[in-house]
């Protein structure tokens, strides 16, 4: 086992945890950390890792929210068995995070791969134009969040989210598949605008976010399984996901607890400044580097 490749592995779990549930991109940092720090290997830029990492995440969002899903699939059922959904605030969540999923499922099906293709291929070297590129998107998502800080009073609660608000939300899903968006950054920013407490904005995200990561989650573990079918995965590989998924994982459930507590007394404005200075770094690094 190659150490190094090891701690690579670990590092981009971490990151993943960080950056998926924090407003800052997890794509982004995932292609452009392996970019700036010279990392080149076939198996940490595969799609096989990259989905371990994302289960990772999956995982620490259920388990994070474990009583809520519970809670929510309770109500779903119940509402199914009852054909009735009423003023019960569980029954519409549990609807609004099957509807609210629906545009960012279709759009991502038909539009992920060529959006990866655009800004980074596979085994393939990452072109200045898409650094750029992410670093403008990353910069863009920024100055909405800025101003959905500023526009609204954030004072509705997670109770009080009706059919247009979960479609609004769920849209600005669906433009997580542009690297640099970020999709807790997109739906936590239309949260805002739409006036919810920073706090619910976010818990909102995050659970509209689980089907998604899961159907995608689902979808490539199938590649994976057909991968290792075909002898194409070697037990060193395996490791490095493995690796890769509990550094997600860990790092995730930490990241969603210190974030619902942080946006209970403070503003999304040190996740912009961030946005707005990793943006201009990389610009700078990659009209240095030509």
């Amino acid at each position: 086992m190659d150490f190094m490749l090891l701690f690579q592995a670990i590092v981009l779990g971490i990151v993943q945890g960080l950056t998926e549930f924090l407003p800052i991109s997890s794509s982004a940092h995932l292609i452009l950390i392996p970019w700036l720090l010279g990392w080149e290997n076939s198996v940490i830029s595969s799609l096989a890792f990259d989905v371990a990492l994302h289960i990772g995440t999956l995982i620490s969002v259920l388990f994070f929210f474990a009583n809520d899903w519970v809670r929510l699939i309770r109500a779903g059922i119940a509402s199914i068995r009852e054909r009735r959904i009423g003023n019960a605030p569980d029954r519409r969540l549990a609807w609004f995070i099957v509807i609210g999923s629906i545009p960012g499922a279709f759009i991502g099906a038909l539009a992920e791969s060529k959006v990866e293709e655009i800004f980074h291929a596979p085994n393939a070297p990452l072109l200045q134009s898409a650094v750029i590129g992410i670093a403008i998107v990353m910069a863009a998502l920024g100055f909405f969040l800025f101003l959905a800080e500023r526009v609204a009073k954030h004072i509705r609660s997670l109770d009080q989210v009706n059919i247009k608000d979960t479609l609004i939300v769920g849209f600005s899903q669906a433009l997580a598949i542009f690297p640099g968006v970020s999709r807790s950054g997109a739906t936590i920013t239309a949260g805002l605008f739409l006036g919810l407490k920073r706090d619910d904005a976010a818990r909102f995200s995050f659970l509209l976010g689980a089907p998604i990561i899961a159907g995608a989650g689902i979808k490539s573990l199938y590649d994976l399984y057909q991968e290792s079918q075909g002898g194409n995965l070697g037990s060193g590989d395996l490791l490095l996901y493995l690796a890769g998924f509990l550094a997600s994982a860990i790092t995730g459930f930490l990241t969603i607890k210190f974030l619902l507590r942080y946006l209970r007394t403070n503003s999304t404005d040190i996740f912009v400044y961030y946005r707005w200075a990793v943006a201009a770094f990389i610009v700078l690094l990659a009209l240095v580097r030509g």
